[in-house]
Formats: C-alpha cells, structure tokens, sequence
C-alpha cells in the first residue's frame, strides 16, 4: 500500500476529487494548507497599502492506495491538476506498513 500525498492549487481541488472517484477511491482526506516554493510569494495590495504573502494557500490531499493502483492515481493527479504554471503543486509517495479499519476490524487492503 502506499500513501500519497498532493499538494495543489485550491481550486483544482473539486476537478481532482472527482477523477479519484472516477477510478473508484472512496477514502480521501482534504487539508487546507499554506506554503511557498518557486512562487515565493506575490505582493497585494489592501486599502492602498502594498504587502507581501509569503505563504499561497494551498490543498493538500492524502489518498492510501493499494500498489496496483499507483500509477493510474499519479496518472490522474498529473493530468487533472496540472495548469501548465509555476505553483502547480507537487505529489509525494510513501510507503504504508499497515491499515486497520476501526469499524470492522479489517486490516491491510481490505481496510482501504
């Protein structure tokens, strides 16, 4: 099993969530997050005065999946996510000892 974890532009969020669904992933954790990276910021502009965000607001999205799906879940968030610009986000693979679902008790993929 593997956790991957997807750091994207807030309003790629419903367009991502809906091509996970369409692989047939039902479990999906959202997190509301800030950051900076190549962007580093942009200036705005508030009641006349000119100040610096240093952090953009971002969404990170957390998905355990089993090995077989892998590819076809990294395929998907690419293609989904992906604006062609700086800041378009990143995704991280971790692997994932074990999963227990608390409900049933099942454990290892059946959990998922």
């Amino acid at each position: 099993m593997k956790l991957v974890t997807t750091i994207i532009k807030p309003f790629k969020l419903e367009e991502v969530r809906e091509a996970l669904a369409g692989l047939g992933l039902q479990g999906v954790t959202v997190s509301e997050v800030k950051g900076f990276g190549r962007q580093k910021g942009q200036t705005e502009i508030y009641r006349g005065a000119e100040y610096v965000v240093n952090f953009l607001p971002k969404v990170k999205i957390e998905v355990v999946v089993s090995d077989d799906m892998l590819e076809r879940v990294l395929d998907t968030i690419q293609t989904t996510a992906r604006t062609g610009k700086i800041g378009d986000g990143k995704v991280f693979v971790f692997d994932v000892a074990g999963a227990v679902r608390i409900r049933t008790g099942e454990v290892g993929a059946q959990a998922l």
